[in-house]
């Protein structure tokens, strides 16, 4: 747990490293703070009204115990393990089997499941993906991504400034040819660059908190065997019955719907379900619990 804590403070110290440094060079102390504050007001608007979003977006349903006794139960009584108030509860109509939480502080959580999800997992498979996504709200992951998008957002502002300042030679007042073409090529490396960078340490930081996801939630429901079954076939009805995500919010889901190997590894928003299992089999063996 500690390990993936300190991993997320390593990965936003660089990120904000990354951006004061082409801040400096590209956009000047304004233009870096100018960046920052449209990213802000921007990622602000998200993260206040991210639940509304996306839950629409989905077309969830809020339910009450009525309506599906078993899942309300289940996400009551994890709450209670984790000391959490009770989150809304959604049911998404989809056959594809999957989950997300969101809700800017545990006192406005939601979690939601997909009607698949509660046909194809078991009581305690279906314990540890709702314990993930406790986990998240517990950890306040909305607000740690939103943190993280704004800075990427306002590094992708600069390298905009960037390449309009190459284009009109902004950055190539000096008399000497050479020195003018090195300041229009450094310019336009970082335009293209600091994106690329910034993107892949927030996309880290993601798959960062989903391990440290796993790990809190297999405390929480008690099953870190039965969440890592439910990982695996979650993974494969996803590859079987795609759910066709917007991809914005692919990373939300417990499972990405998105799919990609080799290069693309570097741009996934979760772990290989494969490093998934491997974790939680390891702090099932720490718990004495037996890996099957």
């Amino acid at each position: 747990m500690f390990l993936n804590t300190f991993k997320t403070m390593f990965f936003l110290t660089l990120l904000t490293l990354l951006f004061m440094l082409i801040g400096s060079m590209v956009g000047g102390q304004s233009g870096a703070i100018i960046a920052l504050v449209i990213a802000g007001v921007m990622n602000f608007v998200s993260y206040w009204f991210s639940d509304k979003i996306v839950l629409k977006m989905y077309g969830a349903q809020e339910i009450t115990y009525n309506d599906a006794p078993r899942l309300f139960n289940l996400v009551q009584r994890l709450a209670q393990n984790a000391q959490l108030p009770t989150p809304r509860v959604y049911i998404i109509p989809s056959d594809t089997p999957n989950a997300f939480a969101t809700g800017r502080n545990p006192e406005n959580g939601a979690v939601a499941v997909t009607q698949g999800i509660m046909n194809r997992l078991s009581e305690d498979e279906l314990a540890g993906v709702i314990g993930h996504e406790l986990a998240h709200i517990k950890n306040r992951d909305i607000l740690i991504s939103t943190i993280v998008a704004t800075i990427a957002g306002a590094i992708a502002y600069i390298a905009q400034m960037a390449q309009w300042a190459a284009i009109f030679g902004g950055f190539g007042r000096s008399s000497d040819d050479e020195d003018r073409g090195g300041s229009f090529i450094s310019t336009l490396f970082l335009a293209i660059l600091a994106p690329i960078l910034a993107t892949i340490i927030q996309l880290a930081v993601s798959r960062s908190r989903e391990f440290l996801a796993d790990r809190v939630g297999a405390e929480i429901s008690g099953q870190p065997m039965s969440l890592a079954n439910a990982l695996i076939k979650l993974e494969n009805a996803n590859h079987r019955l795609p759910m066709e995500p917007n991809q914005a919010t692919a990373h939300m889901f417990i499972v990405s719907p998105l799919t990609g190997g080799g290069l693309m590894n570097l741009f996934r928003t979760h772990p290989t379900t494969e490093q998934r299992v491997a974790r939680l089999k390891e702090f099932a063996a720490t718990q004495g619990v037996l890996a099957y």
